[in-house]
């Protein structure tokens, strides 16, 4: 009888990020102008590398594939978070959750996978520059691009499956401004240990591979960095790898800080705005980050501009 009476959720709440006024008003600029210069930073990078010949090379389609993963990942939450921001009942229906959750758990896993894909092309680069073209030939990369989606897409339908088909009978109201998998998991009304175990595991490969592949690359690039006998040619190699390298050391620690942090109501509060720096923020500075550290795309940007120039004085 007591199962019977129980009512399905339907739908979730959130809290969000802060119910003052001043500061929603603040936080609604700031996140509009963060999402815009995400898209048309991202976007701009895109057609850069799409119509720009010399940047038809291995790295930048890696970066083509990251802007795109950018753009995808911040779409799956800003839009909804910024109509939310002055709406008292910050709603989402629960198949609109499910899906967030899909999405935005995709392109992060995504991202892990072709950043390890982005570090092995630099060690194939630096250590190994006479066999470069015949190694990271285009069906290589092709695989390098498509296997971090086949994985992700894998990792994320399990967790978003076995989440979604736990009963949800309960409260209702969501502890942060989006769909995150351990809030929604806090909600079920079963047990979640096989869920937690899944997510463990499989979350876990997730950082810890493409983290080690990572790391391995660089290991190796280093050694082969220092084995450089002039300084110049150390600084051309390591000028190479130092945008990539950038990306690395602030998406990984954005990620460490968010989910190592214990689970206590400041570190709750904390992991939000951690949250919303790598769900917003990481976005918009990658494109900033390759485009003042990469002397080839700062190049690409020149050749634009003044062929747009000359096209506008004719």
């Amino acid at each position: 009888m007591e199962n019977k009476n129980k009512t399905l959720v339907t739908e979730f709440l959130f809290l969000g990020v802060t119910d003052q006024l001043h500061q929603q008003i603040i936080l609604f600029i700031l996140l509009l102008l963060v999402y815009l210069a995400t898209v048309c930073g991202n976007l701009g990078m895109i057609t850069l590398i799409w119509t720009d010949s010399r940047l038809h090379t291995p790295m930048y389609f890696f970066l083509s594939h990251l802007s795109f993963v950018d753009i995808c990942s911040s779409s799956s939450i800003s839009p909804k978070t910024l109509c939310d921001v002055f709406v008292e009942k910050k709603g989402i229906s629960f198949m609109g959750c499910a899906a967030q959750l899909w999405f935005s758990g995709l392109f992060v896993a995504t991202e892990c996978f072709l950043l390890a894909s982005m570090a092995y092309d630099r060690y194939v680069a630096i250590c190994k520059p006479l066999l470069y073209t015949l190694i990271m030939s285009q069906k290589v990369c092709v695989q390098l691009v498509v296997g971090p989606y086949a994985v992700a897409f894998i990792n994320t339908m399990t967790h978003t499956t076995l989440t979604f088909c736990l009963p949800f009978c309960g409260p209702n109201i969501i502890d942060h401004f989006f769909c995150d998998i351990s809030p929604v998991l806090s909600l079920a009304c079963a047990d979640t240990w096989i869920n937690k175990l899944a997510l463990f595991i499989m979350a876990g490969a997730v950082v810890v591979l493409s983290g080690l592949a990572i790391l391995v690359s660089y290991i190796c690039i280093l050694m082969a960095i220092l084995r450089i006998q002039s300084a110049t040619g150390r600084q051309k190699a390591f000028s190479t790898c130092s945008s990539h390298l950038a990306v690395v050391s602030v998406f990984y620690g954005t990620l460490f800080f968010t989910y190592v942090l214990p689970n206590s109501r400041s570190s709750l509060d904390i992991n939000k705005v951690i949250s919303l720096f790598y769900t917003v923020v990481i976005p918009m500075l990658n494109p900033l980050i390759y485009s003042m550290r990469n002397k080839e795309v700062k190049d690409a940007f020149r050749r634009k501009a003044e062929r747009s120039n000359f096209l506008i004085s004719r």
